[in-house]
């Protein structure tokens, strides 16, 4: 019976995609004899065509000029300064969702356009809390369609959480109102809550979520005490564009970033960092229900890098 892949190898095989299009982005720029303006010119449009942003490959930059500008490098060494910079500009972001909410239960809104991940990434949310015994509850909010509150009922019974849903068209605010009341009664730590994905629509998104912040008053001022942003890679550079549209509209404080495996431009995740500084809480790498974990910033750094050897 084979070895299940750990997640330090599921990391690797995520972000190959992403390393290998960094790798085809910088061919033909080793090896030269001296690292002059022109070839630092090259590596830096290398960067940013890899979705790192201009930031990032402004510091790579910086960096080649400080440390190599009269000397040739290697392709090696330069995966090296590529990783370094990336784990520097993540390591600060790079922060699990702590549950420390007193009185429980911690209400986290999760929001993100349809077809992100969101109610998938909502389960693997709830399967890594009960994995750190917490007691967890989920709120089928996204009351506009069926098909999420049907999603999201078959995921919470395969995790093994309890569920409040309602109808198609329902109050989500409502269910909400109904989660943190009975959650308060059961003991539950932790309640995770969909929501209707409207980046289209702001007025509606600004509108629903300021009415379930004020029914969440009524039971407890400090909640929402977690809006969750789940983002999906393969959307490249759009994402940063959601970021700064919910993070106006929504108050975000956090993200998750999801099928970083299905796509080469997993670097956003580094232009994300480097621009907003939100804490990015985990990220996923697979479809299945363990996928999603918080990172360790030297090991994703190394990974989109391309670099063999994984920190473990």
């Amino acid at each position: 019976m084979s070895t299940p892949p750990s997640w330090a190898d599921r990391l690797a095989g995520g972000f190959r995609r992403t390393s290998d299009r960094l790798g085809e982005n910088l061919s033909g720029l080793f090896g030269k004899a001296a690292l002059d303006a022109a070839t630092l010119d090259s590596i830096e449009e290398a960067l940013v065509a890899s979705d790192l942003g201009p930031a990032t490959a402004a510091r790579v930059r910086t960096r080649l000029e400080g440390e190599r500008f009269a000397l040739g490098i290697t392709e090696q060494r330069l995966r090296e300064v590529v990783a370094d910079e990336i784990e520097a500009i993540l390591r600060p972001v790079a922060q699990p969702l702590e549950i420390d909410a007193f009185p429980r239960p911690q209400v986290v809104l999760v929001i993100g356009v349809n077809g992100s991940g969101k109610t998938t990434t909502i389960a693997k949310m709830a399967h890594l809390f009960t994995e750190q015994d917490y007691q967890v509850m989920l709120v089928a909010g996204d009351t506009f369609r069926a098909a999420a509150i049907g999603q999201l009922k078959v995921w919470a019974d395969r995790v093994g959480v309890p569920i409040i849903a309602g109808a198609e068209g329902g109050d989500a605010a409502g269910l909400v109102f109904e989660g943190v009341k009975r959650g308060t009664a059961e003991g539950t730590d932790v309640l995770v809550v969909d929501t209707a994905g409207r980046l289209q629509n702001k007025a509606g998104l600004m509108d629903e979520l300021a009415k379930i912040r004020r029914v969440l008053g009524r039971l407890n001022p400090a909640a929402p005490h977690n809006v969750v942003l789940v983002l999906d890679a393969t959307t490249g550079q759009n994402g940063l564009n959601q970021i700064e549209v919910f993070r106006e509209t929504a108050g975000v404080t956090g993200l998750v970033m999801t099928k970083l495996d299905g796509t080469a431009r997993g670097g956003v995740l580094v232009a994300a960092a480097e621009r907003f500084g939100l804490p990015i809480h985990a990220i996923g790498v697979g479809e299945q229900i363990d996928d999603l974990r918080p990172f360790d910033p030297r090991e994703v750094a190394r990974a989109i890098a391309g670099l063999e050897r994984i920190a473990r």
